[in-house]
């Protein structure tokens, strides 16, 4: 070894090596607590006296948690929003207003396909009460119906026949149109109501259905009321017989916005039926939405009140409803925003006939804050579910759209009051005899949230809101009631002496009580400035410490520690590798090996002096006594011992 590699060695060997090229972890801690700028590691090392390093080491445990817990209470409140609201008064949009006949399609029109469906109605009416209904104003015999129809529908009814319920023990029913008794298969009853309590027998009605095939699995839905047993029993066929009419008749069954709309007026100018957009429901027909901004204008207000309104009087002409389908007169509105769905079905108001009625709105804006702060989705781009209203993403299109696919998906068929998926068509029994039994069972995981759509569908982060205040008056008055009738019967182009019953006619007018814009929003309670500056605050308070001193814990706890474990380990696998590569050299033949002598001694083997510190940095001998000095050899002291190689000449010298 060269001279100067072997003083680099000995330096190296014999100072002690602190920081962070520490050998071992716990010299690099006992440096750490030496030299770092918290006061409390360092107090653990000087204090002398084992209490006072243990009221040391107390005091610094318990302020290294207070700062992880109030560092955890600012983090959660980084992740909390403040609401704040703002009020601003300036000229409004006014909303869009859907508008519905609450009968979908006219009955005179329609009876054509429903003849067989009414008239069994009637015969379970006349069967389960014992009375026959009479002949309405306008409806028709339902003897001339098309005898091929009748054959068809006759063969579907049967299949989903209305059942009057014998023993619910027993599972014994009476079918109540041709009074044939059958036996019950299944388990699964479904009351229509469970707060209600079933009394007599013979007052459960209902009807099973049952998986074609397997008929085992079946499922029996019982009513305590006829009246619901009747209506649900019906809207089943109804919506059969419907899904299979071309959308073009349907709307031609339904009602024109000239048949609707008698009177029109918006901000004290006259409108008609041009500035309304014609939509067709399924389950409600033709609507017609006024302000659509399908041509790209939408209208504002800039003057709340009734007289600055929409005001319109709408004809519903009762004589023609469908008396199974629906049991209310009047019509159906929903006010939302232009980019919305009218889900009239759900949120729709109820317009009642021989009414005036006022609704006052209060115009509301709101924002949520997202990820991570609530659980809402901006665009609905990021919900796995596919959009079937062609309209912005909101909770309802989302439920409908995923239960719609579910349908598809399971039963085969869509749903009819939905929106068809692309490549779907409408679930009817012509070509799907079970879909019926598919969807109620499908329906009941939907409700009970079995189906997965409430998971994936999230709430929409801006949403607009208009709050309705709803107010009745009677309409038209009595001392009005003549003249208003007679004028309202001529813009209908009517016969003078055929005048209009109020009953089919309902006043509306949709206003802003004020022009008050109410905006809702989220903020953040905390930025990220204020977070660190809290931060800064708990470690100055519990530790005396600032970023720098963070920045010391980093380098010493997590760089120079893991440096120094993976070293060891780099050199134990190096040593070892070597190790493994070198040859073994033959042992010598065990010799009994002389005491060592003080020269051999290693204590004595560096050529300077001993330190306290190399001391106790060297090996200790084997059988693990402690290192000590001979007794000099005397035999030493001999001189011709030591020189017994002298030339001849000396030795005769020495002897004369």
């Amino acid at each position: 070894m060269a001279p100067a590699k072997k003083i680099k060695a000995k330096i190296k060997k014999t100072l002690p090596v602190t920081g962070p090229q520490a050998p071992t972890v716990s010299e690099l801690m006992h440096w750490y607590c030496m030299n770092t700028n918290t006061h409390g590691c360092r107090r653990i090392v000087v204090s002398r006296g084992r209490l006072r390093k243990f009221i040391w080491i107390l005091l610094t445990l318990s302020a290294v948690g207070l700062i992880l817990w109030q560092c955890a209470e600012l983090i959660m409140s980084y992740y909390t929003a403040s609401v704040s609201v703002t009020v601003q008064f300036q000229k409004l949009p006014f909303p869009a207003v859907t508008i519905c006949n609450i009968n979908p399609y006219k009955y005179s029109a329609m009876k054509e396909h429903l003849s067989e469906l009414d008239k069994e109605t009637k015969n379970a009416l006349e069967t389960l009460y014992g009375f026959s209904e009479g002949k309405s104003k306008v409806r028709r015999d339902a003897a001339d119906w098309n005898s091929t129809g009748r054959n068809m529908q006759s063969k579907l009814l049967e299949k989903i026949p209305l059942l009057k319920f014998d023993d619910l023990f027993k599972k014994t029913a009476t079918e109540i149109l041709s009074g044939h008794k059958r036996k019950i298969e299944g388990s699964a009853f479904h009351q229509g109501s469970s707060m209600v309590n079933i009394g007599e027998p013979q007052d459960v009605v209902g009807f099973q259905l049952c998986d074609p095939n397997n008929s085992s699995d079946c499922a029996v839905y019982i009513f305590s009321s006829g009246v619901n047993a009747i209506q649900e029993w019906y809207k089943l066929h109804y919506m059969n017989i419907m899904a299979q009419i071309p959308l073009e008749m349907k709307v031609n069954m339904g009602y024109s916005a000239e048949d609707l709309l008698l009177t029109c007026f918006f901000d004290g100018i006259s409108c008609d039926s041009r500035n309304f957009t014609p939509f067709h429901h399924p389950l409600y027909g033709n609507c017609y939405t006024f302000n659509s901004g399908e041509n790209g204008t939408i209208l504002t207000t800039s003057t709340g009140g009734s007289e600055y309104g929409l005001q319109v009087v709408l004809y519903v002409e009762e004589a023609d409803y469908n008396p199974f389908l629906v049991t209310s007169t009047g019509a159906k509105i929903i006010v939302h925003d232009q980019d919305e769905y009218p889900f009239i079905e759900d949120i729709g108001t109820e317009i009642e006939t021989a009414m005036a009625t006022s609704i006052g709105m209060h115009f509301t804006r709101s924002h949520k804050l997202s990820q991570p702060y609530s659980d809402c989705t901006e665009t609905g781009n990021d919900i796995p579910v596919a959009n079937l209203y062609n309209k912005s993403y909101s909770l309802q299109i989302c439920l409908h759209s995923c239960f719609q696919r579910a349908m598809v998906d399971t039963c085969g068929c869509a749903q009819y009051a939905q929106p068809l998926p692309p490549g779907a068509e409408y679930c009817n029994y012509k070509k799907y005899p079970n879909w019926m039994y598919c969807y109620y069972k499908l329906h009941e995981k939907f409700v009970k949230e079995q189906l997965g759509c409430q998971q994936i569908c999230k709430e929409s982060c801006s949403f607009k809101e208009w709050t309705l205040t709803t107010s009745l008056a009677q309409w038209p008055s009595s001392v009005s009631e003549d003249w208003m009738l007679r004028v309202l019967s001529w813009d209908k182009r009517q016969k003078i002496n055929k005048m209009l019953n109020k009953t089919d006619l309902a006043n509306l007018v949709v206003f802003y009580k004020d022009l008050n814009e109410r905006f809702i929003s989220e903020n953040p309670a905390n930025n990220l400035v204020i977070l660190l500056s809290n931060f800064g605050g708990q470690l100055g308070l519990w530790m005396s410490c600032s970023m720098v001193c963070v920045i010391e814990i980093i380098e010493v706890f997590f760089i120079d520690s893991f440096s120094i474990v993976m070293r060891r380990r780099w050199q134990k696998m190096k040593k070892w590798w070597n190790d493994r590569k070198a040859p073994r050299p033959q042992e010598p033949p065990q010799v009994n090996a002389p005491a060592k002598e003080g020269h051999d001694n290693p204590v004595c083997t560096d050529e300077d002096l001993p330190t306290f510190n190399t001391a106790l940095r060297l090996p200790l001998p084997q059988e693990n006594h402690m290192p000590r000095t001979p007794p000099p050899n005397y035999s030493t002291l001999q001189l011709n011992a030591a020189f017994t190689d002298q030339l001849p000449d000396t030795l005769e010298g020495r002897s004369h």
